[in-house]
């Protein structure tokens, strides 16, 4: 298992947008709070099964330590605008890959294929989510997320806020991808019953 330090380390994009707002000394002094405050939560939460780490060390944790953290030091606007921004530059450089791969001719058809073994691996029960998987049709793929560990880990940490970030990202990842439509009419972060998923080759 990373430290706190390592897995702080890779959040170049969360120190980025820090930098943009507080001076090189206030930044280094919450980077370290914020790393503390990470350690506390690898350590309350060491026996999560290892499906649910993968979520929780490497995204869920660090970004509800360094949004409360923020809190600290600035606004909430800002601290939120922390978190909110760094996804969204996260996402742009996720998204600018997969449409590269897309424009290749047989790339649509396949992604949507994987579309279900790789949800079950990464998004299924072993990782902390329940889900509803539908009927396979040619050429789309639908499922519903109805628990996240996204929605109960930032809840039990006080930032509950944040959740909808992490619903976004999926838009900002997949919903201008060459060849193919994504669909979604609610998230559990913006008070749905359910986060829908519905993407189809065109």
């Amino acid at each position: 298992m990373k430290s706190a330090v390592q897995i702080m380390s890779a959040k170049i994009e969360l120190r980025h947008e820090i930098g943009k707002i507080l001076s090189e000394e206030e930044c280094l002094k919450l980077w370290r709070r914020a790393e503390s405050r990470l350690n506390k939560y690898l350590e309350k939460y060491a026996d999560l099964p290892k499906g649910v780490h993968s979520h929780t060390d490497e995204k869920i944790f660090p970004a509800a330590a360094v949004y409360i953290t923020c809190k600290e030091f600035m606004t909430d606007e800002q601290a939120y605008l922390v978190i909110e921004n760094a996804a969204v530059t996260i996402c742009a450089k996720a998204s600018n890959g997969l449409k590269k791969a897309m424009k290749i001719p047989f790339m649509p058809a396949l992604f949507v294929r994987m579309w279900d073994p790789i949800t079950k691996m990464k998004f299924g029960s072993s990782c902390g989510f329940k889900n509803r998987f539908y009927p396979k049709e040619k050429g789309e793929y639908r499922m519903d997320i109805l628990e996240c560990p996204y929605k109960k880990y930032f809840t039990e940490l006080g930032c509950p806020e944040i959740t909808k970030i992490f619903c976004d990202n999926d838009e900002r990842v997949y919903g201008s991808l060459p060849g193919l439509v994504f669909e979604r009419k609610g998230t559990l972060g913006k008070d749905a019953d359910r986060c829908d998923f519905y993407i189809r080759k065109v």
